[in-house]
């Protein structure tokens, strides 16, 4: 089947994604840049019709005519799992394939902060994944998952949409519930979980109020929450989740929020500067009795310069992350400061 040889493609040429759609050739996305395959046809709507009908159940396309959109898990046996959007544009069908290999990387091997190992070794408590689309937030969540399975014995359950990384029991039972197949909805999944014994609950997403309440009740109730959500810094994150409420609710999520945040970590992926593949940069806001407090009065443009004043204790701006960076010559001047929320203050910096 072409998709199969396409996907086995996409793993030579060390693409994160791959994208067809109709009247264009498949297009990579490879460190972060769009490739377009030229030497390749351009896909017809039976072509991709073909492919659709290939990779998914017949449940999955029954899902699709009634909602127009599609989120599901695909594997080639010996090659890697994909992630996989599917979406109508002007009629025809667009297919988006994620690369999720099969062995998850460790944190070590992704050079990730050796903070992040105390961070999900916390017997309880809020701990918030964010970035843009693209920006590895499940690859970070995986290997402190896989940390933690190698490190304790705890009772982990994951609820995605859908499942990515494929964790082993190891020291952990890990239960992995995929949206859709294995339940109807995050915040639903969030409440049973809640009677299934768990140290610590993954939610792929934290992306509507039920999901959000549930998930601070599970932390305040002595479980370890590691959330994934799609905001850019630490401070926006807050925000974020304070706007999710109603007026008239948001000072007492304040004081909710503040008393279970453990720690959010924002990250966004740059190319390397001399060789292929792309390198991490973090803002990482850790919760202190200052930062609890601005969070409490709604200060939440003050965070950067609490953080500024926390080094020490690991936390980092996101400017000072891509400073370093540029300084250890792994990324690009220009793309570091393409990046940044300040750029004036990062060209000072460097």
């Amino acid at each position: 089947m072409v998709i199969d040889n396409l996907l086995d493609l996409m793993l030579k040429e060390e693409s994160s994604d791959l994208h067809l759609c109709v009247s264009t050739p498949p297009v990579l996305r490879i460190d972060g840049e769009l490739v377009t395959l030229n030497d390749l046809s351009p896909l017809s709507a039976e072509e991709i019709a073909t492919i659709f009908e290939h990779i998914t159940t017949a449940e999955q396309r029954e899902a699709f005519q009634l909602t127009k959109e599609l989120d599901f898990a695909y594997s080639v046996k010996g090659l890697a799992r994909f992630r996989v959007n599917v979406l109508r544009q002007r009629g025809t069908l667009s297919i988006s394939f994620r690369l999720v290999p099969f062995r998850i990387p460790s944190i070590d091997e992704l050079q990730l902060p050796q903070l992040f190992k105390e961070l999900i070794q916390k017997p309880r408590g809020l701990i918030l994944i964010t970035g843009p689309t693209g920006s590895g937030k499940s690859t970070t969540m995986a290997a402190m998952i896989d940390y933690l399975n190698d490190t304790l014995r705890k009772n982990i359950i994951t609820i995605e949409d859908p499942v990515e990384f494929l964790h082993s029991n190891k020291k952990c039972l890990i239960s992995q519930r995929d949206l859709g197949d294995d339940t109807l909805s995050f915040d639903t999944a969030l409440i049973h979980a809640l009677r299934h014994d768990p140290d610590v609950i993954v939610v792929g997403e934290m992306r509507d109020l039920p999901t959000v309440t549930t998930a601070l009740r599970a932390a305040e109730t002595g479980h370890l929450v590691v959330a994934t959500l799609h905001t850019v810094d630490t401070a926006q994150t807050v925000d974020r989740i304070i706007d999710i409420y109603p007026p008239q609710q948001q000072s007492q999520i304040r004081i909710q929020f503040s008393q279970v945040l453990v720690a959010i970590i924002s990250q966004a992926l740059l190319p390397k500067v001399s060789s292929k593949g792309r390198v991490a940069a973090f803002e990482i806001l850790l919760a202190n009795p200052a930062v609890r407090n601005l969070i409490r009065e709604g200060k939440t443009h003050e965070i950067t310069s609490i953080i500024q004043l926390n080094n020490s204790t690991g936390m980092l701006t996101l400017d000072q992350s891509l400073a370093n960076l540029v300084k250890q010559g792994l990324t690009a001047r220009e793309e570091a400061i393409s990046r940044s929320s300040h750029p004036d203050r990062l060209e000072k910096m460097l």
